[in-house]
């Protein structure tokens, strides 16, 4: 049925001035047609279109001031809809396929000469049926190359995540938001973990951060230069940095749940993220936000600002940007153990009494344990315009951000970590917690050209470069060595030592960089679509070395004390990195792949992709993919796929190599400091004891799904999945002195007592499925209600443990080389289910989003072994916006101030003491760590609660 909305009839001779005339709009994202008929109200104008075929159809949000021309390209961009002007100036609205306004993984954009037939030209009048269209984009979804796909149409599950939605969750990091929507996707806490803290890894589907491959514009985006090598979900892994990108440059996000390394390359295992970036050209936006804990604390400050600008006659270029700037948390419990010494049980109550009269007035809130502090600025370029007989286009990110996290507080009778003086007091006699202070800076740009033939082929040549940095610097600390050498090589009185030693350090830096240049070309034959390319890329990383202060041993020489005591060498907390430590290596890779997809027949699709990848190291590998979809009914689709594929050794695992103190867990329960080195498999503990260079990891993904259209509103769809991982890269455990006279020797020529390595040391097995369903366009109440359902279930066994063949650790039990924890952090770490219900209201200028957001259980193994029962986070934002563009919201996430269960193991620094024998109880604490600050899935600070402002443009 068509309908004629009749608002107005502007006559011909004003077409383009109506058409350019600014005009108030205050559209909410909802079911097309009414947001149609809202467009056509609000402007004042006659819109044809028909009722039911873009009824199925979700149009966005529309807020502030634009043109006609703009207002209703912003409307529908991405919705499978096309707007077109007749002769006469009249809109009306098509259904497009195979040139639908949708960015493509890519962003490809073409001006199309014609639109193809739509769902009203048959019935619509001659002269519509001639019009011009309004400029679009060929659609591409993430998992195919082919134009004129959905996410529907795929073999393969894709989520795509609007910038709304993104909005409506309420979080201001990226990696937040990601959790919030995508139950596949977690994003974890954990404390006191050194550079974790500052940049918390990403998984999909329970994998490790890097087995998923994030691409920017469909372009492969390079990783942090940090590696997790504390005990942490992601031990032993590096990933990308999620926040770096800031949330108001960001059109959508597409995550793709499945292998996909025969179409992408390295590293997508798990699946593929893809950020598109914003490309409009006219529209503005601002947002400012403020929010705190219930505990009074984390105060953040959130500025989002947006706006684009034409190039050309058609071009755009759009500028967006993130100023945020947070204050730290601490859930610390209370110190409990004796700050001092000579504590002692007089009376036999089982209570220590205070033996140093400070004891009695030492401060009890002594670590920080919750978020770092962090102060962050981002910034990005999207750009496009026509040249010739194509497209020239690249973007440009860039953001810093400064953190400071703390490690464990060094007290007065730690006398390793705080030298005693002649006077038999401390070198810093309060006792100190060091502060690790990181900058994290992340530049990428992109340059390309793409252009589209007559005979309909298109080729896409670019180049991508992209770097991580991080510098560290330790500050409020004290190199104990250095004060012990100062008291036993010099003269000094103790006041001049204290007054004298530096407090602050740079420890060392980190970079990571990544130079990609691409060619992919794409031809259609009928209904065989190919699509080939190939890639040329260089990856680099640098250890830099800190100051000597930060590194050095300075009472001990070649693993011999120099003095009758020895205190503990580099800054304490973060200690630094020297030079005999630093790295400048560079590795090519060289990428071929063709894949291709074929319509059978209407309803069955097949896809099969190749892909031949060289890397210098280990080698060359070749993955394939086969993928279907059949459509067994009008609303049944049944979808599978089967791949190959690998993850190669990131430059960290192959290169970063350092000594630190890493508080781990002994066999009594209790932490204990160790002075642990990572060294590279090329290094000379590694080459003493025959540890081999590590090799690619390999993949075999399974998968199937089914996709039921149930009605125009219900839609759901289900994947079952199966990852089996060879030879995946893990590190081990500390191994100590005794097992190896080799490594003995090493490990006392490195100052460290205990070394770990990266191996290819276990086989995994994944299992899962994911469920999404939405239910769309429900009427209540005189507005419109969207639900949404996600869930997923994800199960990773250790089906395999084993050590390098003919080597020093070949005659140890796997046991002795990696620890039940560390299998733990790959089982169990994460939440086996996360189910997400949301519901998104709009009545007029209200909007409403509510979400349920459950997190199953999850176990930590710490010494014990505590299982952590499932909680249900609850969100809510609420927003009003006005008809001059501006708007409030207000809300908060986890508005129950939901906590996971206390903690009962890996404790420290639990005790009570007392005044006096039979005295007045001075503290009595179960341990500072009242949650686990191994993985906390969604953290444990509590409720969160915001007010913003906003204005659109």
């Amino acid at each position: 049925m068509i309908a004629l909305l009749l608002l107005a009839n502007p006559s011909a001779g004003s077409k383009h001035t109506e058409m350019d005339k600014l005009h108030s709009f205050n559209i909410p994202a909802q079911r097309a047609d009414r947001a149609l008929t809202e467009f056509g109200r609000q402007a004042d104008i006659t819109i044809v279109f028909s009722f039911q075929a873009t009824k199925p159809y979700k149009a966005n949000t529309l807020r502030g001031r634009h043109s006609l021309r703009h207002g209703i390209h912003k409307l529908l961009h991405g919705s499978g809809l096309v707007a077109r002007i007749g002769k006469s100036g009249q809109l009306s609205i098509d259904i497009q396929s195979q040139t639908e306004r949708a960015d493509t993984m890519k962003n490809n954009k073409t001006l199309l000469a014609a639109a193809v037939a739509s769902a009203i030209s048959a019935t619509a009048a001659p002269s519509i049926a001639q019009d011009s269209t309004l400029e679009i984009e060929e659609v591409t979804v993430l998992g195919s190359r082919q134009a004129g796909r959905s996410a529907g149409d795929l073999p393969v599950p894709v989520d795509t995540l609007s910038a709304d939605a993104l909005s409506n969750s309420g979080q201001t990091e990226v990696g937040r938001m990601l959790q919030a929507l995508a139950p596949s996707f977690n994003f974890p806490s954990s404390s006191i973990s050194d550079g974790t803290d500052a940049l918390r890894p990403a998984t999909l589907r329970g994998l490790g951060p890097d087995q998923t491959l994030v691409l920017v514009n469909g372009k492969r985006r390079h990783q942090a230069s940090l590696i997790h090598i504390n005990t942490s979900v992601g031990r032993g892994t590096a990933g990308v940095d999620m926040n770096a990108i800031p949330a108001a440059s960001i059109q959508r996000i597409e995550v793709l749940r499945d292998g996909a390394a025969a179409q992408y390359g390295s590293d997508a295992i798990a699946g593929v993220i893809n950020i598109v970036l914003k490309d409009d050209n006219e529209a503005g936006h601002i947002g400012i936000s403020n929010g705190e804990y219930s505990e009074g604390d984390g105060n953040t400050t959130n500025i989002d600002f947006s706006k684009g600008f034409t190039l050309g006659d058609d071009g755009y270029l759009n500028i967006s940007g993130n100023l945020r700037d947070r204050e730290h948390t601490n859930r610390a419990g209370l110190h409990g153990s004796c700050q001092f010494s000579g504590c002692v049980d007089t009376d036999g109550n089982g209570i220590l009494e205070a033996g140093d009269p400070r004891e009695i007035t030492a401060p009890r809130q002594t670590f920080r344990i919750g978020d770092a502090e962090s102060e962050q600025t981002a910034l990005t370029l999207n750009a496009g315009v026509e040249i010739g007989s194509g497209e020239l286009y690249g973007f440009a990110t860039y953001s810093n951000r400064d953190n400071e996290s703390a490690a464990f507080f060094r007290h007065n009778a730690n006398n390793g970590g705080n030298a005693p003086l002649a006077d038999g007091d401390a070198t810093i006699p309060a006792g100190f917690l060091p502060k690790i202070n990181s900058e994290i800076e992340d530049i990428s740009v992109n340059i390309g050209y793409r252009m589209e033939f007559d005979s309909g082929a298109t080729l896409d040549v670019s180049y991508t470069t992209g770097e991580n940095t991080i510098d560290y610097t330790t500050s409020n600390s004290l190199n104990s060595s250095f004060a012990n050498h100062l008291l036993n090589s010099t003269d000094m009185s103790d006041a001049d030592i204290r007054g004298s030693v530096p407090r602050s350090a740079r420890a060392y830096g980190l970079e990571l960089g990544l130079d990609t240049f691409n060619v992919d070309f794409t031809q259609s034959y009928g209904d065989l679509a190919l699509a080939a390319g190939a890639a040329i890329r260089k990856d680099s990383y640098k250890v830099i070395p800190g100051e000597e202060y930060a590194y050095r041993d300075y009472d001990t020489q070649n693993g011999m004390s120099l003095y009758s005591s020895d205190r503990s060498g580099g800054i304490q907390g973060f200690p630094g990195i020297g030079p005999q430590s630093a790295v400048d290596e560079e590795r090519d890779v060289n990428s071929l792949y063709l894949d291709g997809e074929y319509q059978v027949t209407d309803d069955l699709m097949i896809s099969a992709a190749m892909r031949y990848d060289d890397y210098d190291g280990f080698g060359n590998t070749v993955n394939y993919k086969l993928a279907g979809s059949f459509a067994a009914s009008d609303t049944v689709r049944l979808r599978a796929a089967a791949s190959t594929g690998f993850r190669a050794p990131s430059m960290q695992q192959l290169y970063f190599n350092n000594v630190s103190t890493q508080f781990v867990t002994d066999a009594n329960g209790n932490l204990v400091a160790a002075e642990r080195g990572t060294f590279r498999n090329d290094s000379a503990v590694a080459q003493a004891i025959g540890i081999p260079a590590l090799k690619e990891e390999e993949s075999l993904n399974l998968s199937f799904g089914i996709v039921a259209d149930l009605s125009d509103q219900l839609n759901v769809t289900i994947d079952f999945y199966q990852v089996q991982i060879d030879d995946r890269i893990v590190i081990s455990r500390g191994l100590g002195l005794g097992l190896n006279d080799e490594l003995d020797a090493a490990l006392n020529s490195a100052g460290a007592s205990q070394a770990q390595f990266f191996l290819n040391g276990a086989d995994t097995e994944t299992k899962g499925v994911d469920i999404v369903a939405s239910y769309e366009g429900i009427e209540l109440g005189g507005g419109n209600l969207d639900i949404t359902m996600a869930a997923n279930y994800t199960k990773t066994d250790v089906t395999s443990l084993f050590t390098p063949a003919n080597s020093g650790l070949s005659a140890l039990s796997t046991d002795q080389v990696f620890s039940s924890q560390d299998i733990s952090i790959i089982e169990e770490w994460q939440p086996k289910d996360r189910i997400s219900v949301s519901g998104l209201y709009t009545n007029d200028n209200w909007t409403m989003n509510l979400s349920f957001n459950r997190f199953g259980e999850y176990t930590i193994e710490d010494g014990g072994r505590q299982t952590y029962g499932a909680e249900i986070l609850t969100d809510l934002r609420v927003a009003y916006n006005f008809d001059n563009g501006f708007g409030i919201n207000f809300g908060g996430n986890n508005i129950f101030d939901v906590t996971p269960d206390e903690n009962q193991i890996g404790n420290s620094r639990s005790g009570a003491i007392e005044d006096g024998p039979g005295g007045n109880l001075i503290v009595d604490s179960k341990g500072v760590f009242t949650y686990s600050r191994r993985s906390a899935p969604f953290g444990f600070n509590g409720a969160y609660y915001y007010l913003g402002v906003t204005y659109d443009f």
